[in-house]
């Protein structure tokens, strides 16, 4: 029998779905959910609060390739795009998942998510739903608020934000860390929350490297005096200036997924590139042009480096460790970064809309309240 959070068991579940084929197309579809109806281990948990950035637009425009319309499917036409932020259970099937908890994870943009639980523990549960198509458990992880060591209370829009970023620029700064041995390390799309995480990361840890690289932040002029303000990089380069980039031995670490940028590159720095890793798509626009030339590189998969260092270190260690990468960073960077707040649907579709255009607020962290 499950149990509900009130007497109100029929409700509707608003959800924005995004063409597949052309992401700039939405419609909201309004589907009936019951919660009184719950089979073995389903528990409904209620959309509250998440984090809006070009990060969601990313997994918009490398759904198909990457497998993220798979986690909320829609239908064959249409998805619906992940966010990172905060539930409540409003009715719950299992034991172990209690109505009224609160659980930090991976949602729809949508009111709801029905999930079935897997593998509960002190600090939360897998969504094992047979219709989720995940591309790694990383993504399939929801986290009690009340018993995860990362949560604090009044810091939901920072969490909600950077965390899932952080994560990557945190696993990211390992890998090259552990595999590079350059002058240079180039990120583009340098104003961007993943990459000037990653740039942060590799600045602290330069010294315990016994390495002089330089970090060098690859951006637009619009956006230089800010990617130079937040203090991460040794230098920040606009695009059409990347003549002066010294032809020594350089990893890029691409946020941007503009092609044409990468093969200026590629060339301009001939064997001086050792390697090029392919995390992002920040660069909407250049996605509709791929010009002629092969890329050399290979692409970095945040959660395979997860899960290589949970394996090799533990999961107390590992997540030690990230503790103490995320408490430098968010006190570096929390004095210089706003919290706007926008509420429902029709706001997450709007700045969806404008993150398309590539005209989001670096200055700003986006949260969204979905139930009102």
């Amino acid at each position: 029998m499950s149990r509900a959070a009130s007497s109100d068991s029929q409700r509707i579940n608003r959800q924005v779905w995004i063409n597949q084929a052309d992401i700039t197309q939405t419609k909201i579809e309004e589907k009936p959910l019951s919660l009184n109806t719950l089979s073995e281990n389903e528990v409904v948990l209620q959309v509250e609060q998440v984090g809006f950035s070009a990060n969601n637009i990313s997994y918009a425009l490398t759904g198909q390739k990457m497998g993220y319309w798979g986690f909320f499917p829609a239908d064959e036409q249409w998805g619906i795009v992940p966010m990172w932020g905060f539930a409540s259970v409003v009715a719950s099937n299992c034991e172990q998942v209690q109505v009224g908890e609160r659980f930090y994870g991976y949602y729809p943009m949508a009111g709801y998510l029905t999930a079935v639980v897997d593998k509960p523990n002190t600090f939360g549960f897998m969504d094992a739903h047979p219709q989720r198509q995940s591309n790694s458990p990383v993504y399939d992880q929801y986290l009690r608020c009340k018993t995860d060591p990362a949560h604090v209370d009044g810091m939901e829009a920072w969490l909600a934000n950077y965390r899932p970023l952080f994560m990557t620029s945190f696993v990211l700064d390992d890998f090259v860390g552990d595999e590079g041995r350059m002058s240079q390390v180039v990120l583009t799309s340098a104003s961007s929350k993943t990459a000037y995480g990653c740039a942060f990361l590799l600045k602290q840890h330069q010294a315990s490297r016994h390495s002089d690289y330089q970090v060098i932040g690859l951006t637009s002029q619009a956006n230089k005096a800010f990617t130079e303000s937040l203090g991460c990089y040794d230098k920040v380069v606009v695009y059409d200036e990347l003549a002066c980039l010294e032809r020594t031995s350089t990893w890029i670490l691409d946020f941007a997924g503009n092609k044409r940028l990468l093969l200026d590159l590629q060339n301009d720095l001939g064997d001086a590139l050792q390697q090029t890793l392919f995390i992002g798509a920040t660069d909407v626009k250049s996605q509709q042009n791929k010009p002629d030339g092969k890329l050399k590189g290979q692409l970095f998969f945040a959660p395979h480096q997860v899960k290589k260092r949970m394996e090799e270190w533990g999961r107390e260690q590992f997540n030690l460790q990230y503790a103490q990468a995320w408490n430098s960073f968010i006190k570096h960077i929390q004095p210089q970064i706003d919290v706007v707040h926008y509420n429902g649907l029709d706001a997450a579709v709007a700045l969806y809309q404008q993150g398309l255009t590539n005209t989001l607020n670096n200055r700003q962290i986006n949260l969204l309240t979905l139930t009102v």
